[in-house]
């Protein structure tokens, strides 16, 4: 069984992503084929998309946490 998107990690999302382009890539793939490849590869960037502003955040915090301590 396929993990479900929103279960992946940045990492398995991003090369579920990058296998994905190889195939558009390629060039033999079906109209059909592209499309559902396209919605997949959208959902797949979009959860990317996601943990890199989580991860923006949390960096941000912390950057913030270490300038109050400054001042």
């Amino acid at each position: 069984m396929e993990k479900k998107i929103e279960d992946m990690s940045f990492e398995e999302a991003f090369a579920k992503l990058n296998k994905i382009l190889e195939e558009f890539e390629s060039g033999d793939v079906s109209l059909e084929t592209s499309i559902n490849l396209y919605e997949k590869g959208m959902l797949l960037k979009n959860h990317c998309d996601k943990k890199l502003q989580n991860a923006e955040m949390k960096i941000k915090k912390v950057v913030g946490k270490k300038l109050e301590d400054v001042k």
